[in-house]
């Protein structure tokens, strides 16, 4: 039985060998490589931004910033649960109407620098302008694309991605923008919704393709670790993750 067992392995080794042999020989012939699997990506929802990038910015100003919407009436407590520090570079993902980039501004000083990153061109000018308006000079708009968040590279100490991880369209393209963009060991802090059949309401389970777990494995898989985790109770709907950005090859 042990013989066999060699040699069903040694069979397997023996064809694995072979056909690598014949990729090799064969390599100079292909003028074209196939794409990545990032190029290859496909949308994981079409259509998903669609509304963000409507040139009617006052509507969408008003939805983030209504009253009752949990994420901009806890605005004070995700900022401290982010926790920036004085000094550091945080990138504020899905800045829309800049409330949270503000408040960043404030927290990393003169000495820090924030980046509010958007998709939509006309709300990151209205928030120049208000940011210049409160002498907030510290605060740098990024109009961003669909696939990167257009970033120096290496320059982030903190990404900050507040129910906007879903609607990355392209995640894979973009986790990878966004792990070139953190310097080494910088840190994601994701506040997304959960995603539970029964308990999440219908609106939030048509809305967000996937839940906690789904969405964690992904960022894992674009390189970094899960490092704390945060269920703050006056935000029901919501968790919030910590990631610290690894080196690849060293996971």
């Amino acid at each position: 039985m042990k013989q066999a067992s060699l040699d069903r392995r040694w069979f397997r080794f023996s064809v694995v060998a072979a056909a690598a042999a014949l990729i090799a020989a064969g390599a100079g012939l292909i003028q074209n490589p196939p794409p990545t699997p990032v190029e290859q990506e496909q949308s994981v929802k079409p259509g998903i931004n669609e509304r963000w990038k409507s040139d009617e910015i006052d509507p969408l100003v008003a939805l983030l910033e209504a009253e009752g919407r949990a994420i901009y009436e806890q605005r004070d407590q995700l900022a401290a649960l982010a926790g920036p520090r004085k000094g550091s570079v945080v990138a504020d993902i899905g800045a829309g109407s800049g409330f949270m980039a503000e408040i960043f501004a404030q927290l990393v000083g003169p000495d820090g620098k924030v980046y509010a990153v958007d998709i939509n061109a006309l709300l990151m000018k209205r928030l120049a302008q208000d940011a210049a308006a409160r002498g907030l000079t510290n605060l740098e708009v990024v109009v961003c694309g669909e696939r990167e968040v257009n970033l120096p590279p290496a320059s982030i100490d903190l990404m900050f991605i507040c129910d906007t991880y879903h609607h990355f369209e392209y995640p894979v393209s973009t986790m990878k923008s966004i792990h070139e963009s953190l310097k080494p060991g910088g840190q994601i802090v994701l506040v997304d919704f959960y995603r539970i059949e029964g308990v999440t309401p219908q609106w939030l389970m048509d809305h967000v393709r996937a839940g906690e777990e789904v969405f964690t494995q992904e960022i894992i898989d674009a390189g970094f670790e899960l490092i704390n985790q945060h269920y703050p109770p006056k935000l029901p709907l919501n968790y919030v993750l910590r990631f610290r950005r690894i080196e690849r090859g060293a996971e």
